[in-house]
């Protein structure tokens, strides 16, 4: 992101310190990272978005170069995108969420309605928080104890798809938000998203299954899927079509909803 001119900058929250960068003037845009990332998977959309948003990247707590709770939870993590917004003195803005970043995007959105403007779920958690459902990578890292957690090479176990930063406690938080309880109240919780809604999806994502789209957008009236020849971080694979996208929607213009498909 520095490479973009927008240098990291730090707010406390519920006494956590927290990780954020922000460039642009325009509509408040937030954006949520995925599990074991950063701001910087949002480097390559930036530059796009920035031109007419003011948009905010922050790290969710226990990733990134923010600091690690030392009981993760998904309230916690909810609770701590509110409170920047607080924070920075924004009162609504539109969430752009991947992979467990969408599914606080959605927990915000029906849980706190007036403070979201618009929602954008890319390749979206929240049906897939059972034990069972969850990719094999992160149903092996759930089943190892938290005390060796820091010890163990997770690199392969865990990090061999996602690229959390080793730092001291953020393996072994990550654990424990592996194995904490869903408190936010997945599935169901979806169904109170009232906020216009889209969904962009890699149709070759191997992480969370494209079946998972569509039962987003029959969850949230009114909700368009659309498919991006990418896998589960199109923002990374595809940014310059991720980006227009999401810019075409936060726009209001019709284009996305001509795009827009039921099935990959």
């Amino acid at each position: 992101m520095v490479a973009a001119g927008a240098r990291p900058r730090y707010e406390t929250v519920d006494g956590l310190r927290l990780r954020y960068v922000r460039k642009g003037s325009g509509p408040p845009l937030v954006l949520l990272h995925g599990l074991g990332s950063s701001v910087y998977t949002w480097k390559y959309v930036w530059p796009t978005l920035a031109a007419h948003h003011d948009v905010i990247a922050m790290d969710l707590p226990g990733f990134g170069g923010s600091a690690v709770p030392e009981r993760p939870k998904g309230e916690t993590t909810m609770r701590s995108v509110v409170g920047l917004m607080d924070r920075l003195g924004i009162a609504r803005a539109s969430l752009v969420g991947n992979s467990l970043g969408g599914a606080i995007a959605v927990a915000v959105a029906a849980r706190a309605p007036g403070r979201v403007d618009r929602l954008v779920l890319i390749d979206g958690a929240g049906y897939n928080f059972a034990l069972a459902d969850r990719p094999f990578v992160l149903r092996l890292a759930a089943g190892v104890p938290a005390p060796f957690a820091e010890v163990l090479p997770l690199r392969p176990l865990v990090t061999l798809a996602l690229r959390q930063v080793r730092r001291p406690g953020a393996a072994a938080a990550l654990n424990r938000l592996l194995v904490a309880p869903d408190e936010l109240g997945f599935p169901e919780v979806i169904r109170r998203v009232q906020a216009p809604t889209l969904i962009i999806w890699g149709r070759y994502d191997e992480w969370i299954p494209s079946r998972d789209a569509a039962r987003f957008a029959a969850d949230i009236p009114g909700a368009r899927v659309v498919f991006v020849d990418a896998g589960h971080m199109p923002q990374e694979e595809r940014p310059q079509e991720t980006a227009a996208l999401i810019e075409e929607f936060l726009q209001g213009r019709g284009t996305v909803a001509a795009r827009a498909v039921s099935n990959p």
